[in-house]
């Protein structure tokens, strides 16, 4: 068998360019390392045998066949580096065209000195570098900047349709399931005993949903996004067989996408609005999404009844039928309900969003009816229909006498016309494609969805099995997964805010003159009594400050939303800085003064239920430590339990990386985060209430990030069980979910993690648990000490921050609608206290020291080994730590990404932004210990794992990375120089120097895909 992995024979191979070497290698699928095809295998848990490998010949795209024996990874990368050439030339031909022969010699001078310096260590051609970029008009750096920065665009592209490609190699020659694909995750719960029926019923509790939230590190325009999303199409049209004109045609349209991204003006002129982010947000349904989640369950589905064979059947459907699975894959989103920090979130801009998601999703399902319209042309002269679908169709406003026989389309055309009325309805708009008459609009989504049914069941009942498969089904499962509101919109505001709005509403009340200097106990006690209270505290004709009159109104508008588009539009409000079981119990309050709480709280005859859930968000370390014990007091609040009663004996609880990582460093947040879990779910099963655990991940190392599959097969036994909701921020969403494919299968990780991590606990839990539990101790203890003596107690640390990276310059960015930081901050009061987590951790990323993802890790180990009494004890203590990598999942985890982020570190390149520091001494204090400590933490690392490279166990990532610096470099010494320009105060009014700042700023986010 021959499988062609490379390209059809005939396709035409792109020059190379002029240094013979592939300008990247393959890189992370996963947005953070782990390749989203091909994930790292873990070691087999089934213990079932494997069949093995099919051997495959390779065939390039000039017909050299590659023996089974010979072909090595590198191989395998032969498709990737002839589309990043062949995009490359593109780019080359378009910066000719558009700006001269003289502009294309300079891009290529220096990315050919660029490549020589970094791969061959030429130091003369480093120093010949240096000169090029300092040579360069203001004009000639805005066009290398963006040459280089689009080339790392297309780069990426090339990688996602490698991604793409190698998942379909694998598939074509009948591969074993891959690590995270669901098929390998049903193969491991198979031969781990879990029945099928077993299977079922988690899966009809589970409940899993990504969050996409508006943060300011996505740094591209919606054009763009959507210019590369074309290229990747068209790129992926090249592996499928072609004639000379097609070819020919295909690469003109390539040519004409890559003119237009040059043509388009990369930067936003003005900051976005919250409405630019939903609609951005918007745009990943339509191409992921929609189709993909549908499509997901589908299969998932198909699995299960191959490898859990049933008899349950459908209802009026001949032979077994796979069950229908529960729609526990669905969505959410802050975006538009998210106000911690953000003025710009309001009532309005809440209404916005769900009237934006509720006319896309009608949209979407008036498109699929009409299409169904025509697709089911059945007569019942030659077919018969079931009653239900006979009666549907009588009810139809198309008394048409051409289809008085076809009662599928005359049903379909009344469901179209109740959809349009419903678009009417609930968001005031009229729908391009008019219905045949006016039809009542349906008031709610599970009527729509009965009535899709009955045409499904009835192609069923009546040989129309293969209908009913198409199409129809996935428009059925997509109603259950999005309904008529597409997502939840979370509610999020920080609990000094609602502790103002009590403060004001009971001093107008007369209950307490200064609520807010009131000790714990005592706003307790008033908190509890006023919602014993039957009446409301508010006055109607007092009033109120901007800021309570904007907080009580969210609580309305969000009442007013459930009650039109369903309740699942607006069903959890999270509370930012969680510190006391007051900071929950305000919120509860606000929404009886809204009319979401009904019943009185400790009332057997009127129980409370209350309609937005209140989770609790722990960020800090303390708040980590503290989560437990709020939660606690939580449950024991007289009457709660009819409140869990009523959201289905759950409860859930976020968890902060960010701010926990900026608080106490990579090593102690993480070790914090998994303890407050263990803690949490300790506590849950004692009072027999589920627990859902809301991980507040970024795209960073520092902030969560990482491969999703490791990360959640990382968390602690019993954490998931089923329940598991992850934010997806920054440019992290366009790098998971701008390509269909490739957003599906980020999708199937999730899932297919989350089924093992629940299913399969013992993977996580070593039989020297304890022991490691306590070394864990030790190192966070050390680390924690290390990384607050640097970020907090070094004098001169924040002054040094600020001037080594662009971090002002990120703040004056128009990446998104939410400041920077909570608080205003000028020269002399900034703090790092203050400073959001995001912009933080993006800025260490553009200096390229990524710290918060590493710092502190090379102490904790070397004061532990220090430590030891004698040469014996050290030697175990190395021992055990070696341990822990090989059988303790979250700590093989943590260290494999701090490897990757360590990878991506340059201090050569980090030293040149240490020279924005005018003060030599502090620079010297600074830089110098960071550069210490990130020479002590590779060598640590080597010696816990045995590796003396970097990423020695993923060598795609690591070549792909070291090939990513060479056009990554020129961006960071441009940005250097632009900085000393801008800063200076000689160029800062020069709108050019202002945008090539922000423009590096957008070449490097690209480059490294993981900076937010």
């Amino acid at each position: 068998m021959t499988q062609h992995a490379a390209r059809p024979n005939g396709r035409r191979t792109a020059p190379a360019a002029k240094d013979q070497s592939p300008a990247l290698g393959a890189a992370q699928g996963d947005a953070n390392g782990a390749s989203a095809a091909e994930p790292k295998r873990p070691a087999s848990r089934s213990g079932t045998k494997r069949s093995p490998k099919p051997k495959l010949s390779i065939v390039s795209s000039n017909g050299t066949t590659i023996a089974p024996t010979a072909r090595r990874t590198a191989d395998k990368d032969v498709p990737l580096r002839e589309d990043i050439r062949f995009l490359g030339r593109l780019l080359g031909e378009c910066l000719r065209e558009q700006e001269g022969d003289a502009a294309f010699e300079v891009v290529e001078t220096i990315r050919q000195t660029a490549v020589r310096f970094r791969r061959e260590n030429d130091r003369a051609a480093g120093a010949e570098l240096d000169r090029l970029l300092k040579r360069l008009s203001r004009d000639q750096t805005n066009q290398v900047v963006r040459a280089f920065s689009y080339f790392s665009h297309l780069a990426n592209i090339a990688e996602d349709q490698h991604h793409n490609r190698r998942r379909r190699v694998h598939a074509l020659a009948g591969s074993p399931p891959q690590a995270g694909s669901l098929a390998h995750a049903l193969e491991a719960i198979d031969a781990a005993g879990v029945t099928g029926k077993q299977l079922r019923k988690f899966l009809d509790e589970a409940l899993i949903v990504p969050v996409l939230t508006a943060h300011p590190t996505e740094v591209q325009r919606k054009s763009i996004l959507d210019a590369e999303r074309e290229i990747a199409r068209l790129l992926a049209e090249r592996d499928l067989p072609m004639t000379a004109r097609e070819r020919d045609h295909n690469t003109a349209q390539l040519r004409a996408k890559v003119t237009t991204l040059w043509q388009t003006r990369m930067l936003r002129d003005s900051r976005l609005t919250v409405a630019d982010e939903i609609e951005n947000a918007l745009s990943y349904y339509r191409t992921c999404f929609l189709r993909g989640i549908p499509q997901l369950m589908s299969e998932l589905e198909e699995d299960i009844a191959a490898v859990f064979p049933t008899t349950r059947k459908r209802k009026g459907t001949p032979g077994a039928q796979p069950a229908p699975l529960a729609p526990f894959l669905q969505m959410g989103s802050w975006i538009g309900g998210d106000r911690d920090g953000n003025p710009n979130v309001t009532a309005e801009t809440l209404e916005h969003a769900a009237s934006q998601q509720g006319q896309m999703i009608i949209d979407w399902y008036l498109d699929e009816v009409h299409a169904l319209g025509a697709e089911l042309s059945m007569s019942t002269l030659m077919v018969d229909a079931s009653p239900e679908l006979l009666a549907l169709a009588e009810r139809s406003p198309d008394h048409s006498e051409h289809r008085a026989d076809e009662p599928y389309r005359r049903a379909l055309i009344g469901i179209y016309a109740r959809l349009a009325a419903t678009s009417k309805a609930l968001t005031g708009h009229a729908v391009p494609r008019r219905p045949v008459a006016p039809a009542e609009p349906y008031d709610s989504a599970e009527a729509f969805a009965a009535d899709v049914q009955v045409v499904v069941d009835s192609l069923r009942a009546n040989h129309g099995q293969a209908l009913a498969n198409g199409r129809i089904e996935a428009l059925a499962r997509a109603i259950g997964v999005f309904g008529f509101h597409l997502a939840s919109v979370d509610m999020r505001q920080v609990s000094d805010v609602h502790e103002a709005v009590i403060a004001e509403l009971f001093a107008a009340a007369g209950i307490a003159p200064d609520y807010a200097a009131l000790p714990e106990a005592r706003k307790l006690e008033l908190l509890l009594a006023e919602l014993r209270q039957p009446r409301l505290l508010t006055l109607p004709w007092h009033e109120y400050s901007e800021q309570t009159r904007k907080e009580l109104a969210i609580f309305a508008a969000a009442r007013e939303l459930r009650a039109r588009y369903g309740k699942r539009i607006a069903r959890n409000y999270i509370i930012s800085h969680t510190e006391t079981l007051s900071d929950l119990v305000e919120v509860m309050l606000l929404q009886k003064e809204s009319g979401m709480l009904q019943g009185t709280l400790g009332s057997k005859t009127d129980p409370a239920r209350m309609e937005l859930m209140v989770i609790p968000l722990f960020e800090t370390i303390e708040d980590l430590r503290n989560a437990a014990g709020i939660m606690q007091s939580l449950l024991d609040l007289p009457g709660f339990d009819s409140v869990i009663a009523h959201h289905g004996v759950e409860q859930e609880v976020m968890l902060g990386y960010s701010d926990s990582n900026k608080d106490g460093g990579f090593l102690t947040s993480t070790w914090e985060l998994y303890k407050a879990e263990l803690e949490l779910v300790q506590l849950f099963e004692q009072r027999q209430v589920k627990l859902r655990l809301f991980h507040g991940r970024g795209g960073t190392v520092g902030r969560g990030g990482g491969p999703t599959y490791q990360a959640i097969l990382s968390q602690p036994p019993g954490t998931v069980n089923g329940q598991i909701r992850l934010t997806e921020q920054g440019e992290i969403i366009n790098s998971k979910f701008a390509n269909a494919e490739i957003g599906r299968r980020n999708l199937e990780t999730v899932v297919a993690a989350t089924l093992e991590a629940s299913l399969l606990p013992q993977q996580n839990a070593p039989k020297d648990l304890d022991m490691f539990e306590a070394v864990m101790q030790q190192l966070s203890d050390r680390a924690f000490t290390a990384y607050r003596d640097l970020v907090y107690e070094t004098p001169g640390f924040k002054d040094y921050f600020f001037a080594t990276t662009p971090i002002t310059e990120i703040a004056d960015l128009n990446l998104g609608s939410r400041p920077a930081s909570r608080k205003l901050m000028d020269k002399k009061n900034r703090r790092i206290e203050d400073l959001r987590a995001i912009p933080w951790g993006f800025s260490w990323g553009q200096c390229r020291l990524l710290l918060p993802g590493w710092y502190g890790f090379g102490s904790a180990v070397k004061s532990l080994l220090d430590t030891a009494p004698d040469d014996k004890a050290r030697k175990l203590a190395v021992t055990t730590l070696r341990r822990m990598v090989k059988t303790w999942p979250f700590f093989s985890t943590l260290l494999s990404n701090m490897d990757m982020v360590l990878a991506k570190t340059d201090l050569a390149v980090a030293s040149r932004y240490a020279q924005l520091c005018d003060d030599a001494a502090l620079r010297r204090t600074v830089f110098n210990r960071i550069s210490k400590e990130w020479h002590l933490t590779c060598e640590m690392l080597t010696l816990v794992t045995g590796h003396q490279e970097r990423l020695a166990d993923n060598p795609l990532l690591a070549r792909s990375i070291k090939n990513r610096f060479a056009y990554l470099d020129p961006l960071n010494h441009l940005q250097v120089e632009l900085l000393k320009r801008y800063r200076s105060g000689k160029d800062g009014d020069d709108i050019r120097v202002r945008r090539g700042i922000h423009l590096t700023i957008n070449g490097v986010a690209a480059g490294l895909r993981n900076t937010g």
